[in-house]
């Protein structure tokens, strides 16, 4: 068994930045990195909006400055998947498939999974064309025609806010009718650079292997088969919370989000704390997430104080 005064479950910007916090406390927490090592934004080809970096960066440098930076404050980062804990009592315990891992207070840290399509050509055309986040990417289609596929409240708020800067914005759905509030659809309605496809879905992902160029989409009603020639496509049917260890051991809300007090990010069992996407349903930032990371820590030394 691994004794640790803290456990971090996960390595994204809200896992690292709560390391660096709790390293620097001399609490030496212990980071266990999850299947991906640094977390969804190791993906990201390039950043510009994170703090601190005048010019892009790879998501991927990104998180091993984090690490590095946690690394050096004392804590402890290991390979690890968590596949099941026990809040029950204190001390904690979590467990792997080779390991027992025993801490007095632990951050949950791991994050959400963008939900997707399911076709071979979204694969191929992962940051390549095809972009989750259009807060994170949007400003990389500037002046070119691009496509939001989904139908509710996240797809709408991208397929407006790609209409700032965006020549044209095209809304895929699947249905005849938008499941976002009615207020944003008015605004999308309103929109001139918006139009929307209506009872469609996406058959492929269209380009040269390198570099997408279109949407392929199939109206449901007619069976007709279109290309929509886009330099950029977002895909927003939502996110995946990766909570699903924790059910059962803490307050969980009914789309898997972690349930967290107002204005904290303390769970229902005391001296367990979430952070980062795992805990919030609405903006999906890596500065937000480590801002979350940096609450937990503070949270979790006073908890252990």
């Amino acid at each position: 068994m691994t004794k640790t005064k803290v456990l971090i479950i996960g390595s994204g910007p809200a896992g690292y930045t709560a390391g660096i916090y709790l390293g620097r406390a001399n609490l030496a927490p212990l980071i266990l990195t999850g299947s991906v090592e640094g977390g969804q934004l190791t993906q990201t080809p390039e950043i510009e909006n994170f703090p601190g970096f005048p010019e892009a960066m790879q998501g991927f440098d990104l998180m091993l400055k984090m690490k590095e930076q946690a690394e050096n404050y004392g804590s402890v980062v290991a390979r690890g998947i968590i596949e099941s804990v026990d809040f029950s009592s204190q001390p904690f315990i979590a467990k792997s498939a080779d390991e027992e891992y025993e801490a007095d207070a632990v951050v949950i840290a791991t994050g959400a999974t963008p939900r997707k399509l399911s076709l071979e050509s979204e694969n191929t055309y992962n940051n390549k064309g095809i972009s989750y986040c259009a807060t994170c990417d949007g400003f990389f289609y500037k002046g070119k025609d691009v496509a939001v596929l989904g139908g509710g409240d996240t797809a709408v708020e991208e397929a407006l806010y790609l209409a700032n800067f965006c020549t044209k914005v095209t809304l895929v759905h699947r249905r005849a009718e938008l499941r976002a509030e009615k207020i944003m659809q008015e605004k999308l309605f309103a929109n001139d650079k918006i139009e929307v496809v209506w009872d469609s879905t996406v058959e492929e992902f269209v380009g040269d292997g390198e570099k997408l160029s279109a949407v392929r989409v199939k109206n449901k009603n007619t069976e007709e088969v279109s290309d929509i020639e886009v330099a950029g496509a977002f895909v927003a049917i939502g996110h995946n919370p990766n909570s699903e260890i924790f059910k059962g051991q803490i307050d969980i809300d009914d789309a898997g989000y972690i349930k967290v007090a107002k204005h904290s990010t303390a769970t229902s069992v005391e001296g367990v704390f979430a952070c980062g996407d795992v805990m919030d349903p609405v903006y999906k930032q890596a500065v937000i997430a480590a801002g979350t990371g940096a609450i937990a820590s503070i949270e979790v030394e006073k908890f252990l104080s």
